[in-house]
C-alpha cells in the first residue's frame, strides 16, 4: 500500500500541487467488484484546500488516472455503518449518498480517521461522524492533551516532507564524494557523525569567541533604553501643552458646526419665503382687474383673463407640510377666495346681462308670421294678401347666430377659469343660456317651420290653379292660433293641426292627393304633379340645409363656450401647468376620463333642451308632406338618409347626428306605409264586366313609380330599402295581374295576362333595374306562354272539323293502327277526308281568319301594340298546324292525291291582306 501510496504521489498530486494523507481500497456496495481508491488530500498553496479524490486504475495499463473529486466541504456526514463491530462499509454524503465497501476495516478506519481530522483543522466540525467508535475520533482525550494530540496530528500530517531540487543536488554530490554510501552505509553514518561533531564544536568556539560582543551590544541597549525614557518624558509634557489646544479646537469645530447648520436652515428658510413670494403672490394690476376690471372691452377681458389665470394658479400651488400654519399664508389664503368670490359674481352677473342683452336684441328684430300677416293687412288696405304672404315666403331660412357666438366667446376662458373654481355658478350661468335661447330657437323655428308648412301647402294650389286670395280667409284661425302660441308655453300642436286642415282644405278642388299606383296610371304623371313633387323636394332639402348648419354651430359653440370636450383628450399624467407650477390636479387618469364622458353628455342635454322642437316640428313637416302626397316619403326617405349620413361623418354621437337618425326611422315608417297602401290599394281594384280590361292601372302605375324612384334614388345611400320595395310592389302586381284575369269577364285570360305581363317585361327591360332581373325573366317568361297559348285557343276557331277529323286520325294511331291502314276505317276514310276539305276552300279559309282577326282586335288593347305581334304568332302557329295536315295525309293516305283546297302561298297572302285591309 506504501508502494501505491508512493506512485499516487508522484504520478497524480504532485503535478497538482496536492499531498497525499490518506488512502484506501474500496468497491461500490451491491455492485460489480470494481477496485478504486478514495484519496484524501491537501494543496500545497494557501489557501489550503482539501478534498477527496477517486483513483482508478486504467483499463489500457498499469498507469493511475483521477476519475472524481469532492470538496471535503460539501461532505455533509459520514456513516461508518456499526461503531461496535467490524464492518468494511461506509457511506460518504455528498450531494447524494455514495456508498463504498472497503478492502479492510483498517483502511476503512484509518481514512476516517483522517477525515475527521482534516474536519476538526480546516472545516471546524462542520462534518457530522455517524456510527463511528469514539476512540477513533478520540473524544476521550482532554482538552489539554486533545491540544498535543492536534499538534501530533499535525506533526503527522507535516512528517513527509518531499525534497527540493537544491537538496536533491547536494545529496548527489555528497553520495558522489563518498561512493561508499551506497555500499557501506554505517560508514557513511559514521563519517556524517564524525563530520557534524566538528559542526558543533566549531560553533561552540565561535558563541564563545562572541562574549565580549554581546556584552557591548547589551551596553548599547541600556543607553538606548535611558534615551528612551528621556524622550517619553518630553513627549508626555508636550502632551501636556497640547491638551489646551484640543480642547480649543473642539470648541472651535463645534462652533463650526453651528454655524453650518444654521447656514442650511437659513437658506432652507430662504427657498421656502422665495416659493411663497413667488407662487403665492398676485401683482396689484391682477388685483385691480379682477376687483374692477372692464369685462366689456377687449383690452378690459384680456386683462380679467389674465388676472383670474394667475389668481388660480396661486390658488392651485402646492403647500409643503407647515405652509398652512403661516399667518402670512392664511391671509393671503383669505385674500384670494374674496378675489375669486367678488370677480365670479362680477362674471356672472355680466354674463347674464350679456345673455338679456343679446336675447332681446334678436328678439327685437324678430317678426313671426303672424304678426307680419297683421301688419301687412294694416298697412296695406286692399292690397292683395296672397301677394303679401308670396313675397314673405319667397325666402325659407333661418337667422342666424354668429354674431352673438362671436361676442360671448370672447369670455370662453373667463368661463373654464368659472368652471374650475366655482361650479355653481359656472352651472347656473348654464342654465341661464339654455333658457334663453330654447325659447329663441323655438319661436325661430316654429315660424321657419310655419314658412315651410304654408309653402308645402301653397304647392297643391298652385299645382291646380286655385286662387291664392281665398287662402288668408282659411288661415285667419291659424294665424290668431300661432300669435296665440308665441305667448304660451311653445307647444306646436294648434299650428300644426290649423296647417294640416289647411292642406287638406287646399287639396279637395283636386283628387285627393295621397297617390297611388292607380291614380298614377290614371294621371299620367303629369308635369303639374311632377313639379309639384319637385318643389316640395326643394322645400324640404332647404329646410335640412338651414337646420343642419345651425345645430353644428351651436353645438360647437357650446363646446368652445363653456369647455366641454367633445372627446376626451387628457392623458394620464398632463396635470403640470405652464412654468412647471405645481398644481393641485386629480392624479387619476380614469377620473379625468370619466369628467370627458360626463361633458359629452352635457353638451347633448344642453343641445336637446335648446333644440327640443326641432324633432317635433320636422315630425309635424313629415306628417303634412305624406298626407298632401305619400309619395313625397321617397323623396323625403333620400334626402333625411343622406343628411344622417353626412352628420354621422361630421360627428357620430352630435344632436344633429341622433335627431336626425329618429326622424329618419319616422320617415322610413312612413315609406313602408306608402309601399303597404299601394299593396293594399291593388288588392282592392275592381274591373268593369262590361268593358275590355287592357292595361291594368296599377301595373302601369308601378312603371311611373319605377320611374319616379330611379330619378329620386339615383345615388342615393339607402337604395337597399327602394330595392325591397321593389320586390314587394312587383310581386303583388303579379299576383294582382293573375287575379283580375281570373275575374276578368269581357276579355280572355290570356290576353289580360299576355299584355300586362308584356308591358311590365317592356318596363323592367327599359328601367334596367337589377334587383328585378329574376322578376323581369318570369314576365317574359309569363308573357310568352300565354301568348302561345291564346294563340293556340284562337286558332282552333276557323279550321274546327279539320281539327277535329285528324285528332280522331291521331287518336286512331295512337291506339295501334298503322298510319297507312288509317284509310281502311270507315270514320276516316279517303272519302270522308275529301268530304272535311271541301269544307274549307281558300274563301272560307280567309273569311275565317278575317272572323278571327277582328276577334284578336277585339280582345286587345290599343296601348300596347300587340296586335300584329299575336297575328304573326297565329300565322307562323297556323303553317305549322298545316304542314302537319299534310304530313298526317302523306303518311295515312299515300298515293291517294288528297290535297287541301290552298297552299302555303295563299296562307301568306291572305294573313298580309288581311293585317294590310284592316
Amino acid at each position: 500500500m506504501t508502494a501505491i501510496k508512493h506512485a499516487l504521489q508522484r504520478d497524480i498530486f504532485t503535478p497538482n500541487d496536492e499531498r497525499l494523507l490518506s488512502i484506501v481500497n474500496v468497491c461500490k456496495a451491491g455492485k460489480k467488484k470494481k477496485n478504486c481508491f478514495l484519496c484524501a488530500t491537501v494543496t500545497t498553496e494557501r489557501p489550503v484546500q482539501v478534498r477527496v479524490v477517486k483513483v482508478k486504475k486504467s483499463d489500457k495499463g498499469d498507469f493511475y488516472k483521477r476519475q472524481m473529486a469532492w470538496e471535503l466541504r460539501d461532505l455533509a456526514e459520514v456513516d461508518a455503518k456499526d461503531a461496535s463491530k467490524e464492518n468494511p462499509e461506509f457511506d460518504l454524503h455528498f450531494e447524494k449518498v455514495y456508498r463504498w465497501v472497503a478492502s479492510s476495516t483498517a483502511e476503512k478506519n484509518s481514512f476516517i480517521s483522517c477525515i475527521w481530522k482534516l474536519n476538526q483543522r480546516y472545516l471546524r466540525k462542520k462534518v457530522e461522524f455517524v456510527n463511528v467508535s469514539s476512540q477513533l475520533l478520540e473524544e476521550s482525550v482532554p482538552s489539554g492533551e486533545s491540544q498535543s494530540v492536534a499538534g501530533g496530528d499535525e506533526d503527522a500530517l507535516d512528517d513527509y516532507q518531499e525534497l527540493n531540487a537544491r537538496e536533491e543536488q547536494d545529496i548527489e554530490g555528497m553520495m558522489e564524494v563518498c561512493e561508499y554510501a551506497i555500499s557501506n552505509a554505517e560508514a557513511f553514518a559514521e563519517k556524517l557523525s564524525r563530520e557534524l561533531q566538528v559542526l558543533d564544536g566549531a560553533n561552540i568556539q565561535s558563541i564563545m569567541a562572541s562574549e565580549k560582543q554581546v556584552n557591548i551590544l547589551m551596553q548599547l541597549l541600556d543607553e538606548a533604553l535611558s534615551e528612551v525614557d528621556t524622550i517619553e518624558g518630553k513627549l508626555s509634557s508636550y502632551e501636556e501643552m497640547l491638551q489646551s489646544v484640543k480642547e480649543q479646537m473642539d470648541q472651535i469645530s463645534q462652533s463650526n458646526r453651528l454655524i453650518q447648520i444654521s447656514n442650511t436652515n437659513n437658506g432652507k428658510l430662504l427657498d421656502e419665503i422665495q416659493f411663497l413670494v413667488n407662487y403665492m403672490d398676485l401683482s396689484k394690476g391682477h388685483i385691480r382687474a379682477l376687483q374692477d376690471g372692464d369685462l366689456s372691452s377687449p383690452k378690459g377681458i384680456e386683462a380679467c383673463i389674465n388676472a383670474s389665470e394667475a389668481l388660480l394658479q396661486c390658488m392651485n400651488v402646492a403647500l409643503r407640510p407647515g405652509h398652512e400654519k403661516l399667518m402670512a399664508v392664511k391671509q393671503q389664503q383669505h385674500l384670494f377666495t374674496e378675489l375669486r368670490d367678488t370677480f365670479a359674481r362680477r362674471l356672472t352677473n355680466h354674463l347674464n346681462n350679456v345673455f338679456v342683452h343679446q336675447f332681446n336684441h334678436f328678439s327685437h328684430f324678430k317678426m313671426t308670421i303672424p304678426q307680419f300677416y297683421r301688419s301687412s293687412c294694416m298697412s296695406l288696405p286692399g292690397h292683395d294678401q296672397s301677394s303679401t304672404l308670396s313675397q314673405h315666403t319667397a325666402e325659407l331660412t333661418l337667422p342666424k347666430h354668429s354674431p352673438l357666438h362671436r361676442d360671448l366667446l370672447r369670455y370662453a376662458k373667463l368661463m373654464e377659469w368659472l368652471k374650475n373654481t366655482q361650479r355653481e355658478k359656472y352651472d347656473g350661468l348654464s342654465r341661464t343660456y339654455v333658457d334663453y335661447m330654447t325659447r329663441l330657437y323655438e319661436r325661430e323655428i316654429k315660424d321657419f317651420f310655419e314658412v315651410a308648412k304654408i309653402k308645402m301647402a301653397g304647392t297643391t294650389k298652385e299645382g291646380k290653379g286655385n286662387k291664392f286670395a281665398t287662402l288668408p280667409r282659411k288661415e285667419s284661425a291659424l294665424k290668431q292660433e300661432t300669435e296665440s302660441l308665441h305667448g304660451s308655453s311653445g307647444k306646436l300642436t294648434g299650428s300644426t293641426s290649423s296647417l294640416n286642415k289647411l292642406a287638406v282644405q287646399g287639396s279637395s278642388s283636386r283628387r285627393s292627393q295621397s297617390s297611388s299606383l292607380l291614380d298614377m296610371g290614371n294621371m299620367s304623371a303629369s308635369d303639374l304633379d311632377v313639379a309639384d313633387r319637385t318643389k316640395f323636394d326643394k322645400i324640404f332639402e332647404q329646410v335640412l340645409s338651414e337646420l343642419e348648419p345651425l345645430c353644428l354651430a351651436e353645438q360647437d359653440f357650446i363646446s368652445k363656450f363653456f369647455k366641454l370636450q367633445q372627446h376626451p383628450t387628457l392623458a394620464q399624467g398632463e396635470v403640470e401647468s405652464d412654468g412647471g407650477v405645481p398644481s393641485r390636479q386629480p392624479p387619476a387618469g380614469e377620473h379625468r376620463h370619466s369628467m370627458s364622458l360626463t361633458e359629452k353628455d352635457m353638451v347633448r342635454l344642453m343641445m336637446n333642451k335648446i333644440f327640443q322642437s326641432i324633432e317635433t316640428e320636422l315630425n309635424s313637416l313629415i306628417a303634412l308632406g305624406d298626407k298632401i302626397d305619400s309619395f313625397h316619403s321617397l323623396y323625403m326617405l333620400v334626402k333625411m338618409s343622406h343628411h344622417v349620413w353626412t352628420a354621422q361623418n361630421v360627428d357620430p354621437a352630435s344632436y344633429l347626428s341622433t335627431t336626425l337618425g329618429n326622424v329618419l326611422v319616422t320617415v322610413k315608417r312612413n315609406f313602408d306605409k306608402c309601399i303597404s297602401g299601394q299593396i293594399r290599394q291593388m288588392e282592392e281594384v275592381k274591373i268593369s264586366k262590361k268593358s275590355k280590361v287592357g292595361i291594368l292601372p296599377f301595373v302601369t302605375g308601378f312603371e311611373e313609380f319605377a320611374e319616379l324612384a330611379e330619378t329620386i334614388f339615383r345615388n342615393a345611400e339607402r337604395r337597399g330599402d327602394l330595392d325591397k320595395a321593389y320586390v314587394k310592389l312587383i310581386r303583388a302586381v303579379f299576383m294582382n295581374v293573375e287575379k283580375v284575369a281570373n275575374e276578368s269577364q269581357k276579355t280572355p285570360r290570356d290576353v289580360v295576362m299576355m299584355e300586362n305581363f308584356h308591358h311590365i317585361f317592356s318596363t323592367q327591360s327599359r328601367l334596367k333595374i337589377s334587383c328585378l332581373e329574376t322578376e323581369r325573366r318570369e314576365a317574359k317568361h309569363k308573357y310568352t306562354d300565354h301568348l302561345q297559348s291564346y294563340v293556340i285557343n284562337s286558332l282552333g276557331q276557323p279550321l274546327e272539323k279539320l281539327n277535329h277529323f285528324f285528332e280522331g286520325v291521331e287518336a286512331r294511331v295512337a291506339q295501334g293502327v298503322r298510319e297507312e291502314e288509317v284509310s281502311y276505317q270507315l270514320a276516316f276514310n279517303k272519302q270522308e277526308l275529301r268530304k272535311v276539305i271541301k269544307e274549307y276552300p281558300g274563301k272560307e279559309v280567309k273569311k275565317g281568319l278575317d272572323n278571327l282577326y277582328k276577334k284578336v282586335d277585339k280582345h286587345l288593347c290599343e296601348e300596347e301594340s300587340l296586335l300584329q305581334v299575336v297575328w304573326h304568332s297565329m300565322q307562323d302557329e297556323f303553317i305549322r298546324q298545316y304542314k302537319h295536315f299534310e304530313g298526317l295525309i302523306g303518311r295515312c293516305y299515300p298515293g291517294s292525291g288528297i290535297t287541301m283546297e290552298f297552299t302555303i302561298g295563299d296562307m301568306l297572302e291572305y294573313f298580309s291582306s288581311i293585317a294590310q285591309s284592316h
